[in-house]
C-alpha cells in the first residue's frame, strides 16, 4: 500500500498564498501521473491539477511541480478565495492503482 502524506494546509486570508506538499517513502521514479483534487463540503471531489513525470505547470493562480529525487509533489496556492476552501488531496497513479493520501485542510478566510 502506497503512503502519500500531505502537508501545509491551514489558514490564510483572501488574496495570500500557501504551499502544500505531498511526500511518500515510496519512489517517485516508479509512479506516472500525480495529481492534487479538492473537495469542498456539500460538494464532489475535483481535479486542481495533474502532472506527468518531472517539472511544474502552471494552471490559472496555481502551480503543481514535483520533485523525483525528494519524493515531493507540491502545489503552490496564489491569490487565495474563499472559495478555494476545501481538504486537498494529492494522488499517484503507480500501475493501474490510483493512490490517494489522507488530505489537508485550506481555509480561506478573515
Amino acid at each position: 500500500q502506497v503512503q502519500l502524506v500531505e502537508f501545509g494546509g491551514g489558514l490564510v486570508q483572501p488574496g495570500g498564498s500557501l504551499r502544500l506538499r505531498c511526500s511518500s517513502s515510496e519512489n517517485f521514479y516508479d509512479f506516472g501521473v500525480m495529481a492534487w483534487y479538492r473537495q469542498a463540503p456539500g460538494t464532489q471531489r475535483e481535479l486542481v491539477a495533474n502532472i506527468t513525470r518531472s517539472g511544474s505547470f502552471v494552471k490559472g493562480r496555481f502551480t503543481i511541480s514535483r520533485d523525483n529525487d525528494k519524493n515531493t509533489l507540491f502545489l503552490d496556492l496564489n491569490k487565495l478565495k474563499p472559495e478555494d476552501t476545501a481538504v486537498y488531496y494529492c494522488t499517484a497513479l503507480r500501475g493501474q492503482h490510483l493512490h490517494w493520501g489522507q488530505g489537508t485542510q485550506v481555509t480561506v478566510s478573515t
